[in-house]
């Protein structure tokens, strides 16, 4: 093994173990703190069980860690950069994590432990749907805000008012594209092009629907649906040379997004922009020589003190460049603890108090049952978006809605 990959090597290990210390680095952070300590409880997928045997003996040798593993270890480390800095302020907060991949830390197996019933907060990382409504209804039963930072979203919940969406529901993203291109593209040639499927179907009903209620012009969007062995010459077919083509996809997969703006980059001769989905801010590589544009609820400006900060602090301590996902973590933990400890633990209240603002605006509403007259909320949903026009991999633009 190189010495480069031996210093990975080490780095990664090191991630792994910090999780051994959290509950150390906490009680020594908070040991001297008098009154009342808010505890926090934070879920993640981290997979320890793959990377350790049941002895604490770690089992991965000089293999690199799975990719699988990466997001979750990721906002775990901004959690626990932020629980540093919250040490530093000898802030009244006990953190509790639960590794939702580990056979004792599943939500099946939190939900029953004494632990967490007596939880001021809880934040996830969710990983799959079911997770969701487990947690979502323990927390509901006793009364303690859930706090979603990330995919998937909603999870088909109803009537739950302590479960807070801070990245917002693609029915929420829909909403803020068509608004975008009524504002800035209202007399372009407007094309979807979507794949066959039942999110596909989802995308088009969703831009139908708010097409019918919108209080503006409605845009005049043709949709065309491809197999996935289009071809080039299937795109162009649908291109105006005397007109701002604006090419919106209508589909989530990966694959189809990638192909699609290929395409229209092989498309020089026409004006074209790629209007993308919020799944599009972890792609990479897609705006090649063509305009693209997408939603996303997070801009992290890493070129600011605090962005510096965080990088700084993650290079040192991991050899690495920090992924979004430690800058959710970050701010997740920090922001809305400190919104608790400031309102005494009535952190629902004041959800939308600016105080701890780090990188990114919130505007967390609650969001009504369908053909509903009544005050019921089925959740809480962020309705922040930013608009991101890329370009070679670089940055044009960023507005907000």
């Amino acid at each position: 093994m190189s010495g480069s990959s031996q210093s990975n090597m080490r780095s990664q290990i090191k991630i792994i173990l910090s999780f051994l210390l959290i509950i150390c680095i906490v009680s020594n952070a908070h040991s001297q703190t008098n009154g009342r300590v808010y505890k926090i409880a934070v879920f993640a997928p981290v997979y320890l069980d793959s990377a350790f045997t049941q002895e604490g003996t770690y089992k991965l040798g000089s293999q690199i860690l799975p990719r699988y593993m990466l997001p979750g270890l990721d906002f775990y480390n901004g959690i626990m950069l932020a629980v540093d800095s919250l040490g530093k302020e000898q802030a009244p907060v006990e953190i509790v994590f639960y590794d939702t991949k580990s056979a004792k830390g599943t939500v099946n197996y939190a939900i029953t432990d004494s632990t967490l019933s007596d939880a001021s907060l809880i934040i996830a990382s969710f990983s799959n749907r079911t997770e969701i409504k487990l947690l979502a209804d323990f927390a509901l039963e006793h009364e303690i805000p859930l706090i979603s930072h990330t995919y998937p979203n909603d999870g088909g919940l109803t009537e739950n008012p302590y479960f807070i969406l801070i990245n917002p529901t693609l029915k929420t993203h829909l909403e803020g594209i068509y608004r975008y291109l009524q504002r800035v593209y209202p007399t372009s040639n407007l094309t979807m092009f979507r794949r066959k499927g039942s999110v596909e179907d989802m995308i088009q009903s969703g831009f139908s629907d708010i097409s019918r209620t919108t209080p503006g012009l409605p845009l005049k969007i043709k949709t065309v649906e491809l197999t996935d062995s289009f071809t080039t010459s299937q795109v162009i077919a649908y291109l105006d040379s005397s007109k701002q083509n604006i090419i919106i996809c209508g589909s989530l997969n990966e694959a189809f997004g990638s192909n699609l703006v290929k395409a229209l980059s092989e498309s020089r001769r026409y004006r074209s922009i790629a209007m993308g989905m919020p799944t599009w801010d972890a792609l990479r590589g897609v705006d090649k020589n063509i305009e693209v544009i997408y939603t996303t609820p997070y801009h992290f400006i890493r070129t600011d003190k605090l962005g510096l900060d965080i990088t700084n602090t993650y290079r040192n301590k991991f050899s690495g460049r920090p992924s979004d996902m430690v800058f959710k973590g970050f701010e997740a933990m920090y922001r809305f603890t400190k919104l608790l400890i400031k309102h005494e633990g009535k952190l629902l209240a004041n959800i939308n108090d600016k105080s701890f603002k780090l990188f990114n605006d919130f505007d967390i509403q609650p969001v009504k049952p369908y053909s509903s007259n009544t005050n019921a909320v089925d959740y809480l949903e962020n309705k922040k978006l930013y608009y991101i026009r890329k370009m070679d991999g670089q940055i044009r633009s960023v507005s907000q809605q």
